[in-house]
């Protein structure tokens, strides 16, 4: 707790009576909430003059989740009045907005939308207050007998992070909605907290709409989802449009057609990408750049089959924890008789889901000494795993990608500067690739001993460890509790990209459970034998996922260095195609990825073609230029500068390559 926040705790406690609520406290209306002793709560809460009280502003994370989950209870709220017969699902927050599902007997077309949000804007517009009530499961059951969906939750002792919004509180609650006779005209299942009253809602828009199995699960009912935005105010409701404008002409699918990067062919399968020559100079040039970075750093490149028998991933056990991620297995060397009697079984292969079992296999090949450790190996190795089809997006989510794995194996001593290390060098290399907004998330343990494995010193070490490498990092970084795996903790970096979303890249990530599952081993100092400790890191995540954000950051105007064509050259006139043509292939002869452009295009036509394209650099050159040993240079964003000397234009070109400019 911040030192302002202190004094804003230490003020309100002495102010406390037996009677004393949120808005006693905080009338301001910009506080929506109020967190006491560390809890969130409705700002109608009574507080003691014991409890530690703190305001939680609307634009604050925790504010907005609460005025967007408010809102979806609106959205609820109105689909009920225009579909008495609406069953509800459930409602959370999510990032930048909110959804409810909905069992209806037609399913919903965006005409349905408007007249859905204009009975949006006459329930908060009646101020209708949301007034929380402890009910008992007998009570909650008889009050929503005709809602199946909540009957369902109702006696579940927590959930998933969606439904916790309904029943993840220790009580059970119901919230009502009270208009201004004192009359309830609406009810939901919610643990809350909400807005103090509908009035207290900023600006809300309903964007989507989407099918949705009940829960996640494709063995329940299909459900239609309703997604809206919400925001305190509408000048951040219409920025955020914006943003969505723009992200749109960002989007890696349709920067991937129009630029011919990329495509996912009907005829090889959903979520299977195709890499075509422009875009296969692009990921050629992050995969040396970053294969040298590594290189310098100390690793060593590794190769590892796509398949393996099924033992490696019991022993590794993701054949208990993530069998749904992987594909079925190909059953291999079975032998039948001619009647078709099997007289040897088959053995059963795996599509590989990661790569970090081979690795180990690598280590464990011979034995190893403290003077092998820190062992860093480094892979581009392709994995799959069976995305549900529903979740497959562009090149951000698929079915086979390349991890750019590495898996480094460390003395405990060594744990603190090797991820040190690690973290700097992550750091480094996402600024190569022009990314440089970056913070970092700590996940912790849950307090929970049995959703964890190791001892208590292995966590409050290692734990420590990551603690002191963030801080030391010099970037914000956030401690999230319960957010660990449970073999260890992890640091995430996250990045900001040129219109400000946040993508979670790389991780970095302590385990000490495969190699005990595996039994590694190194002798120490002591002579005896110990067990190292792994660390997984992606840089990239995968190479698609990454190449993807970068494409949406650039807009699809790469770098020089990264640009499938870095250079065009178009002559004025067919005339001087020689003469131009000297000077490309000169470019060409140096490494640089230059075009002539021939066609029978119009000169203009040609300009645009290669501004349209995202070509950084097209020289263009007339009678004048010949005569005089020059090039018109002209830029992506439509500058031009006449008249430069070719030894001038071709130092000009490579400087550009060299220090990753951006023109």
């Amino acid at each position: 707790m911040g030192a302002a926040r202190a004094a804003i705790v230490e003020r309100v406690s002495a102010q406390q009576s037996s009677h004393t609520t949120g808005f006693d406290l905080f009338p301001d209306r910009s506080v929506v909430a109020i967190r006491v002793n560390g809890e969130l709560k409705d700002k109608a809460t009574t507080v003691t003059e014991t409890d530690a009280v703190e305001p939680v502003e609307v634009d604050s994370p925790d504010g907005l989740n609460i005025l967007r989950h408010s809102t979806a209870h609106v959205l609820a709220q109105a689909v009920q009045k225009v579909d008495p017969d609406a069953k509800l699902g459930i409602g959370p927050p999510i990032t930048d907005g909110f959804y409810y599902d909905f069992d209806v007997a037609t399913p919903f077309t965006p005409e349905d939308l408007p007249a859905i949000e204009k009975e949006m804007d006459r329930i908060i517009r009646s101020g209708q207050r949301f007034v929380r009530r402890v009910v008992t499961e007998e009570e909650a059951r008889a009050e929503l007998a005709g809602e199946p969906y909540k009957l369902e939750l109702i006696g579940l002792k927590g959930g998933d992070d969606d439904e916790s919004v309904e029943i993840g509180g220790a009580e059970l609650t119901i919230y009502d909605n009270v208009d201004r006779e004192g009359v309830t005209v609406w009810k939901d299942l919610c643990r809350g907290p909400h807005v103090s009253n509908t009035g207290a809602l900023g600006a809300h828009k309903l964007m989507r709409i989407a099918a949705a199995y009940w829960r996640g699960s494709e063995k329940n009912p299909q459900l239609q989802r309703i997604y809206g935005t919400a925001w305190p105010d509408k000048g951040a409701l219409k920025a955020h449009l914006e943003r969505l404008e723009e992200a749109a002409k960002r989007d890696h699918r349709k920067l991937g057609k129009e630029l011919d990067l990329f495509s996912f062919p009907e005829e090889i399968g959903s979520g299977l990408s195709v890499w075509h020559p422009r875009g296969g100079v692009i990921r050629m040039e992050m995969e040396q750049h970053a294969r040298k970075r590594h290189v310098e750093a100390g690793y060593t490149y590794v190769y590892t089959p796509h398949i393996t028998k099924k033992d490696l991933f019991v022993t590794s056990n993701h054949l208990v924890t993530y069998a749904d991620g992987m594909f079925p297995p190909i059953v291999m060397d079975e032998e039948r008789d001619a009647d078709g009697t099997v007289t040897k079984p088959g053995v059963d292969y795996y599509l590989k889901p990661m790569n970090c079992p081979m690795h180990i296999l690598i280590y464990k090949e011979r034995q190893r000494s403290y003077r092998d450790l820190p062992m860093r190996l480094a892979e581009n190795g392709t994995v799959y795993r069976n995305e549900l089809s529903g979740a497959l997006h562009g090149l951000t989510r698929v079915r086979g990608f390349t991890q750019d794995d590495s898996h480094l194996f460390v003395t405990p001593d060594q744990l603190e500067a090797e991820t040190t290390k690690v973290l700097e060098f992550v750091i480094s290399m996402l600024r190569d690739f022009g990314l440089d907004d970056f913070e970092l998330e700590l996940s912790m343990r849950d307090d929970e001993k049995t959703k964890w494995l190791g001892s208590d010193e292995f966590w409050e070490y290692s734990t420590n460890a990551l603690r002191h490498v963030a801080q030391a990092s010099g970037l914000k970084y956030t401690e999230v509790p319960g957010e660990a795996a449970f073999y260890g903790p992890k640091i995430d970096l996250k990045t900001r990209d040129a219109i400000g979303r946040v993508w979670q890249l790389s991780t970095v990530q302590v385990d000490v459970n495969l190699p005990e599952r595996f039994e590694l081993e190194f002798t120490d100092r002591d002579g005896q034998k110990k067990r190292p400790i792994m660390i997984h890191r992606a840089l990239f995540g995968s190479i698609e996922r990454f190449f993807a954000i970068l494409l949406e950051h650039y807009a699809g105007a790469f770098p020089v260095w990264l640009s499938p064509v870095q250079v065009v050259g178009i002559p004025v006139a067919e005339d001087y195609a020689d003469y131009l043509g000297e000077v490309i292939d000169r470019l060409k002869g140096e490494g640089v990825r230059a075009e002539l452009d021939v066609s029978d295009e119009r000169m203009q036509k040609k300009i645009r073609t290669h501004t349209q394209g995202k070509v950084p650099f097209q020289l263009i050159a007339g009678e004048q230029d010949r005569a005089g040993g020059t090039v018109s240079f002209r830029f992506r964003d439509g500058t031009q500068d006449n008249g430069v000397p070719i030894e001038d234009a071709v130092a000009r070109i490579h400087e550009a390559i060299d220090s990753h400019a951006q023109v």
